[in-house]
């Protein structure tokens, strides 16, 4: 359509409409009772709360299809809006198959940004740009906010212009333009933060761009300022269908309530229970207060699932019910009792790993009365990717197919790629191409140009690429800052390789000092991607594996035979993928190793967001346990290996919510004479006991089992108990007070907004941090 008119042409029931009313609706025949009234429900809000496994998509396309088949609205007067790319084709062809024909004429039926997209071209100029506006990507928008910062006189080292990036995104995710972000946010990237955006902005209007996040900002601020135009899509879109509204910013839920404001016919889909996305901006609250923004909306729960079983549903169902931010819902299913939950635990990580993979092969001919399994119905779902390496070199050992999903394999990933070639020059100088690897990583100055001047120079004297580089700098064909970084390094290669042929030396403690004295760990750290974290993490786990290898030659080798042996026959594998992958995907057999606190719940995401950070955990691992259709095994170990460090670990605190009527323990092998089996204590009341009875290693992870309830609760604690801690945490700190934090370390309280303290770290920016894990400077014991 090209005008507003032609939209508006289609007014109340016509003749036409109410004929295709009256006829036939097959296709509500194959709805659950649940699922057909969320189809029928059509005049009005709707909030179809559905399930893990509920069939909410098959809901949602055939309301689609029953809107068109009684002619209650056109194709292109529905507005259907879902996340990706890939769940709008899906849901355009399960409409044409439910129709019976190809459906064509749905523009409105994409995803948030690329209905924006349209929508901004339409009307431009109403927020200051041409209709041929570009987008610019995350390389782009990086150059021109450090084109901005440099300009400003700020040091990028200490106030990286990525870390202004992220703080302008989650900006933009709450919908705050330069001249509304709050005074409580005003303080950010070194009390710049407004400032710079707003040059940002203007710099953006400038060149006629945006960035994904003014796709929405902008057309949120024409709907707010021109009520012409937004009076217009209201009558335009006369139906709106929402996928996984558990999913949504604050900007995305101000342009739905903009567009919905007036004949409210807004059906949102999705799952509180399974919103597992607040670090990239989503917001819970916005399905909870669905029916506070909606008065006399309808609230229909799909509960009856048709992937898991009775064992697995209640399970999950156990863990959940710890949350008191939900709406409330009870799976059920139709399906046998089946297996119970499988819950095990073992001595340390590769233990773990070890009887996983022992385990899926005994699976593979069926094992007591279970059938038995392809690899492709098993996943293994890990709360962070560094945990993939363990079962990769296991699997690899003993050779089981296995695939990753969601990312590279371990030895794949871009980190690991740069780590190894540090290693692999120092043990070997003359492997040119790791050198052209690592030589300008990080950044030292050496451009193309440079690395040319390194190449010319080993060929004229017949040298590998280091003696090339130290020959170029000492005859002063390098020059300035480059050449004297390149000098630097070429240095500590040959140190370096000095120390890695001393057998006084551990060559796992030289890996850690090649990385830290090469400045690559601190690029990652002073990376402020979302990434970055987890990048750190894969190095700490490739170090500590070092401990298993002699040295750092028989750890290359093994390296060279693992990424040899990666070929990709095209067979059955088993997948390997977090558990934020995971979501949307169903396996019959899924195994949830590395439940244990600190690692899941992740005290990454308790240090930094406190209960609501527990709660998003939470709802993690409802998701991975409700992947799992007929098999589900939870596993922790009692010692694993921190920053380099053996420690000893904690079950996690969801173990104790799973619900034991639907728990079995398993044995370790090697206990009690025999395999794993059941572990047949008797008379414990706790599946903490019955896990500590049942590993008899004792190791000081199990000693402290009981100790932990003086500590904190099995369940979600009290909003009063909270009160009293937060309140003690946080009056013992004032504003202007130095302090230390074990993850960010120095910093001085800048705000105080409840049990959250606002600190400008000196290495780390500002971050806002739970008042308890923060300590006064003075107080340092070290």
């Amino acid at each position: 359509m090209s005008s507003f008119d032609e939209m508006d042409a289609f007014e109340g029931a016509s003749l036409s409409a109410r004929a295709m009313a009256a006829r036939g609706a097959p296709y509500l025949d194959e709805l659950n009772p649940a699922q057909r009234q969320a189809v029928e429900a059509l005049d009005g809000p709707v909030l179809m709360l559905a399930g893990a496994g509920t069939g909410k998509t098959k809901a949602l396309t055939t309301r689609i299809v029953h809107l068109l088949n009684t002619g209650r609205a056109r194709p292109n007067e529905i507005l259907a809006v879902t996340f990706t790319n890939k769940a709008a084709r899906e849901m355009k062809d399960r409409v044409g198959r439910l129709l019976g024909q190809q459906i064509e004429g749905m523009p409105w039926l994409g995803t948030f940004h690329s209905i924006c997209v349209k929508l901004l071209r339409r009307h431009a100029e109403l927020v200051g740009l041409k209709t041929n506006f570009t987008i610019l990507d995350t390389d782009d928008q990086l150059r021109l906010l450090k084109q901005l910062v440099q300009a400003a006189n700020i040091d990028d080292k200490r106030w990286p212009a990525r870390m202004l990036l992220g703080i302008i995104d989650q900006w933009k995710n709450r919908c705050w333009t330069p001249d509304k972000v709050p005074a409580g946010e005003a303080g950010a990237y070194n009390n710049r933060g407004v400032e710079l955006y707003a040059q940002y902005q203007t710099r953006l209007k400038e060149l006629n761009a945006v960035d994904f996040g003014d796709l929405l900002v902008h057309v949120v601020t024409i709907f707010q300022t021109h009520d012409d135009v937004l009076e217009q899509y209201r009558r335009w879109f006369r139906y709106i269908l929402v996928d996984e509204y558990q999913d949504t910013n604050v900007a995305q839920y101000m342009w739905l309530r903009l567009l919905a404001g007036g004949h409210k016919n807004i059906c949102c889909v999705g799952d509180d229970d399974q919103s597992i996305y607040g670090w990239r901006g989503a917001e819970v609250g916005n399905i909870l207060r669905f029916e506070k923004d909606f008065p006399g909306a309808q609230v229909v729960r799909l509960e009856q699932n048709y992937r898991s079983t009775p064992h697995i549903l209640a399970a999950a169902s156990g863990v959940i019910r710890g949350n008191e931010g939900r709406l409330g819902k009870e799976l059920w299913t139709e399906a046998q009792e089946g297996e119970k939950v499988r819950l095990i635990g073992h001595w340390d990580g590769e233990e773990e790993a070890r009887w996983i993979g022992e385990e899926i092969e005994a699976m593979q001919g069926g094992t007591r009365s279970m059938r038995p399994f392809g690899l492709d119905e098993i996943a293994i779902l890990v709360r962070a990717s560094h945990q993939m390496r363990a079962f990769e070199d296991r699997f690899l050992t003993i050779g089981l197919p296995y695939r990753v999903i969601g990312g590279p394999r371990f030895y794949e990933r871009m980190e690991i790629r740069d780590a190894m070639a540090y290693f692999r020059t120092v043990v070997s100088p003359d492997d040119d191409l790791a050198f052209e690897r690592i030589v300008n990583t990080p950044k030292r100055g050496l451009g193309d140009k440079a690395q040319q001047t390194i190449q010319r120079t080993a060929r004229e004297y017949g040298v590998n690429l280091v003696e090339g580089a130290r020959i170029a700098v000492e005859e002063k064909r390098l020059t300035g800052k480059g050449a004297a970084q390149l000098s630097f390094l070429v240095d500590n290669i040959a140190r370096w390789g000095r120390m890695a042929g001393d057998k006084d030396v551990d060559h796992t403690e030289l890996a850690g000092i090649i990385l830290d004295e090469s400045g690559y760990t601190e690029m990652w750290q002073n990376d402020k991607t979302p990434e970055a974290p987890g990048r750190l993490e894969n190095l700490k786990e490739l170090v500590n594996h070092l401990e298993e290898f002699e040295n750092l030659q028989g750890f290359l080798e093994h390296v060279s035979l693992v990424m040899d042996n990666e070929s990709d026959d095209g067979g059955q594998k088993v997948s390997i993928m977090t558990l934020h992958a995971a979501k949307g995907l169903e396996f019959p057999a899924v195994f949830l190793p590395g439940w244990e606190d600190g690692l899941f719940p992740s005290q990454r995401s308790m240090d930094e967001s406190g209960l609501k950070g527990v709660e998003e955990e939470r709802r993690l691992a409802y998701v991975g346990i409700t992947r799992a259709e007929e098999l589900c095994t939870i596993s922790f170990a009692g010692n694993r290996r921190v920053f380099g460090q053996w420690q000893s670990q904690m079950p996690s605190r969801f173990i104790d919510e799973l619900p034991e009527a639907h728990v079995e323990v398993l044995t370790p092998p090697g206990l009690y004479g025999g395999g794993y089996g059941a572990a047949g204590m008797g008379g414990t009341s706790t599946i903490e006991n019955r896990v500590a009875e049942a590993n008899v290693y004792n190791s000081p992870g199990w000693k402290r089992l009981q100790a932990r309830r003086d500590h904190r609760p099995v369940s979600q604690p009290s909003e009063t108990r909270h009160a009293v801690i937060d309140a003690q945490a946080v009056s013992a700190h004032t504003v202007g007070e130095r302090v230390f934090h074990q993850k960010f370390g120095y910093g001085r309280i800048e705000a105080i907004e409840g049990d959250k303290l606002e600190i400008a770290f000196e290495k780390a920016g500002v971050k806002k941090v739970v008042a308890k894990f923060v300590m006064g400077a003075d107080d340092i014991p070290f």
